[in-house]
């Protein structure tokens, strides 16, 4: 379950608000020193991460308009104009969820992103509540003392669409549903523990040290065989926002290739909702 993250005060001055632009943005070089990365190019493959998990289930146009690409000041002599991302409250807090665990900058940006999105949405007019699953798709968190969420930042609207494609199964499945999928072939007999060991075994996954729970490797992920999806819940007791494993979960595409690699004998039976949604 993990350790429960304290949530920032509503009245404290946080580092990354410091850094934030009048536009609501954040820039990649100015976020990397508070996530405690000190060179340039392994926090760029962590945004490029964090873009191309989102780019799998909304497409490259969104994951362009969360993730911009600009110029920046910098340099050894500050005068030079770097390359650099322009990334909206949506691209900071998956970038944050794509970060190295081990890091404790890690987990406060995440935090910060987490709670600061939940500020904003219940800032305006309530809307229909929704359930937790819903919260978790929208990446909007969810309201301490019920299931449901208040209203919903424009800005998210899209990356809320992209997270239900996933939740729906038509975008990719998690490992249970792959694994019940994959042994509709006579050829291939597998569970859910069994397809854990799988991914292991061909590297598409590890086991991350600090809670042992399953990841993807970033292979897997550019490959477009496997996706990830954060997840987190409220302390029952104390209310705090605790951070859980994000959700191991395979494409339509690394379902195929499973397929494939375990040797099945009749064609791949997908759910009537991925081939009306057209992915093949």
């Amino acid at each position: 379950m993990g350790t429960p993250v304290a949530i920032i005060p509503s009245g404290s001055r946080s580092p990354f608000e410091a850094i934030k632009h009048a536009d609501d943005s954040w820039l990649g070089r100015e976020l990397m020193p508070l996530m405690e990365y000190s060179r340039w190019e392994d926090f760029e493959t962590v945004i490029e991460k964090a873009k191309n998990s989102l780019a799998l289930v909304q497409g490259q146009e969104q994951a362009g308009y969360h993730f911009g690409t600009c110029r920046s000041d910098g340099g050894r002599w500050g005068n030079q104009q770097l390359d650099d991302f322009r990334l909206t409250r949506f691209a900071a807090y998956l970038t944050a969820m794509a970060g190295d665990d081990t890091k404790d900058a890690v987990a406060h940006a995440r935090v910060y992103f987490a709670v600061r999105t939940r500020e904003a949405e219940t800032a305006i007019a309530p809307a229909v509540p929704q359930d937790y699953e819903q919260a978790l798709v929208a990446l909007l968190g969810k309201v301490r003392e019920t299931k449901a969420l208040e209203g919903r930042v424009a800005e998210l609207e899209p990356a809320a669409h992209a997270w239900d494609v996933l939740a729906s199964g038509a975008g990719d499945y998690s490992v249970g549903d792959a694994a019940k999928i994959l042994a509709r072939d006579p050829a291939i007999k597998l569970g859910r523990d069994r397809l854990f060991t799988v991914l292991a075994e061909q590297k598409w996954t590890f086991r991350q040290v600090a809670d042992n729970k399953p990841r993807a490797m970033q292979t897997a992920i550019n490959r477009g065989w496997l996706s990830e999806i954060p997840q987190s819940h409220y302390h029952p007791r104390t209310g705090e926002l605790v951070l859980d494993a994000p959700q191991v979960r395979v494409t339509v595409k690394g379902v195929r290739e499973l397929h494939k690699r375990l040797g099945g004998t009749t064609p791949v039976q997908l759910p009537a909702a991925a081939i009306e949604g057209g992915v093949r």
